[in-house]
Protein backbone atom coordinates (compact mmCIF):
# COMPACT_ATOMS: atom_id res chain seq x y z
CA UNK A 1 0.00 0.00 0.00
CA UNK A 2 1.19 3.51 -0.80
CA UNK A 3 -0.03 6.60 1.01
CA UNK A 4 -0.03 9.96 -0.74
CA UNK A 5 -0.03 13.32 1.03
CA UNK A 6 -0.85 16.41 -1.03
CA UNK A 7 -0.33 20.08 -0.28
CA UNK A 8 -0.28 23.44 -2.02
CA UNK A 9 -3.80 24.13 -3.22
CA UNK A 10 -5.56 27.42 -2.68
CA UNK A 11 -7.13 30.49 -4.21
CA UNK A 12 -5.34 32.49 -6.88
CA UNK A 13 -6.28 35.11 -9.42
CA UNK A 14 -6.29 34.54 -13.17
CA UNK A 15 -2.73 34.59 -14.45
CA UNK A 16 -1.31 33.61 -11.10
CA UNK A 17 0.76 30.61 -10.07
CA UNK A 18 0.56 27.77 -7.57
CA UNK A 19 2.72 24.78 -6.79
CA UNK A 20 1.27 21.48 -5.68
CA UNK A 21 3.30 18.84 -3.87
CA UNK A 22 2.61 15.19 -3.23
CA UNK A 23 4.76 12.89 -1.14
CA UNK A 24 4.44 9.13 -1.38
CA UNK A 25 5.19 6.72 1.48
CA UNK A 26 7.65 4.89 -0.79
CA UNK A 27 9.31 5.22 -4.15
CA UNK A 28 6.94 4.28 -6.93
CA UNK A 29 7.16 3.98 -10.71
CA UNK A 30 4.85 6.76 -11.84
CA UNK A 31 3.42 9.80 -10.09
CA UNK A 32 1.20 12.55 -11.33
CA UNK A 33 -1.91 14.64 -11.02
CA UNK A 34 -5.48 14.42 -12.18
CA UNK A 35 -8.23 16.94 -11.60
CA UNK A 36 -11.99 17.02 -11.36
CA UNK A 37 -14.09 20.12 -11.81
CA UNK A 38 -17.70 20.27 -10.59
CA UNK A 39 -19.98 18.34 -12.90
CA UNK A 40 -17.12 17.01 -14.99
CA UNK A 41 -15.21 13.78 -15.22
CA UNK A 42 -11.80 13.42 -13.67
CA UNK A 43 -9.07 14.15 -16.21
CA UNK A 44 -5.38 13.45 -16.26
CA UNK A 45 -3.23 16.58 -15.96
CA UNK A 46 0.34 15.33 -15.98
CA UNK A 47 2.43 12.31 -15.08
CA UNK A 48 6.11 11.62 -14.60
CA UNK A 49 7.94 8.33 -14.29
CA UNK A 50 10.84 7.49 -12.02
CA UNK A 51 13.31 8.16 -14.87
CA UNK A 52 11.78 11.57 -15.59
CA UNK A 53 9.60 10.87 -18.61
CA UNK A 54 6.58 13.15 -18.48
CA UNK A 55 3.24 13.64 -20.19
CA UNK A 56 0.78 16.50 -20.11
CA UNK A 57 -2.82 17.12 -21.04
CA UNK A 58 -3.06 19.43 -24.05
CA UNK A 59 -4.97 21.95 -21.96
CA UNK A 60 -2.00 22.56 -19.64
CA UNK A 61 0.98 22.21 -21.97
CA UNK A 62 3.21 25.26 -21.75
CA UNK A 63 1.64 26.40 -18.48
CA UNK A 64 2.17 23.51 -16.06
CA UNK A 65 5.43 21.74 -15.26
CA UNK A 66 5.68 18.44 -13.45
CA UNK A 67 8.85 17.43 -11.68
CA UNK A 68 9.93 14.78 -9.25
CA UNK A 69 12.45 14.33 -6.46
CA UNK A 70 13.07 10.61 -6.12
CA UNK A 71 15.13 11.11 -2.95
CA UNK A 72 12.01 12.52 -1.26
CA UNK A 73 9.40 10.41 -3.11
CA UNK A 74 7.78 13.72 -4.00
CA UNK A 75 6.19 15.03 -7.16
CA UNK A 76 5.55 18.70 -7.84
CA UNK A 77 3.17 20.45 -10.19
CA UNK A 78 4.13 24.02 -10.93
CA UNK A 79 1.09 25.76 -12.37
CA UNK A 80 1.50 29.11 -14.09
CA UNK A 81 -0.78 31.43 -16.05
CA UNK A 82 -3.74 29.86 -14.29
CA UNK A 83 -7.19 30.24 -15.81
CA UNK A 84 -10.65 29.94 -14.26
CA UNK A 85 -11.11 26.67 -16.15
CA UNK A 86 -8.24 25.23 -14.11
CA UNK A 87 -10.47 25.38 -11.04
CA UNK A 88 -10.87 21.84 -9.75
CA UNK A 89 -9.94 19.41 -7.05
CA UNK A 90 -6.48 18.15 -7.90
CA UNK A 91 -5.68 14.56 -6.98
CA UNK A 92 -2.25 13.09 -6.68
CA UNK A 93 -1.98 9.75 -8.40
CA UNK A 94 0.70 7.11 -8.20
CA UNK A 95 1.08 3.85 -10.07
CA UNK A 96 3.36 0.88 -9.68
CA UNK A 97 5.14 -0.80 -12.56
CA UNK A 98 2.27 -3.33 -12.48
CA UNK A 99 -0.25 -0.52 -12.97
CA UNK A 100 -1.66 -0.67 -9.44
CA UNK A 101 -2.99 2.82 -8.76
CA UNK A 102 -3.13 4.89 -5.60
CA UNK A 103 -4.87 8.20 -5.03
CA UNK A 104 -4.55 11.10 -2.65
CA UNK A 105 -7.56 12.77 -1.05
CA UNK A 106 -7.33 15.84 -3.26
CA UNK A 107 -6.57 19.51 -2.83
CA UNK A 108 -8.76 22.37 -4.05
CA UNK A 109 -7.43 24.85 -6.59
CA UNK A 110 -9.64 27.85 -7.28
CA UNK A 111 -8.79 30.45 -9.90
CA UNK A 112 -10.81 33.63 -9.68
CA UNK A 113 -11.55 35.74 -12.74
Amino acid sequence: QVQLVESGGGLVQTGGSLRLSCTASKNIFSMGWSRQAPGKQRELVATITRDGSSNYADSVKGRFTISRDNTKNTVYLQMSNLKPEDTAVYYCKAASSLAIQYWGVGTQVTVSS
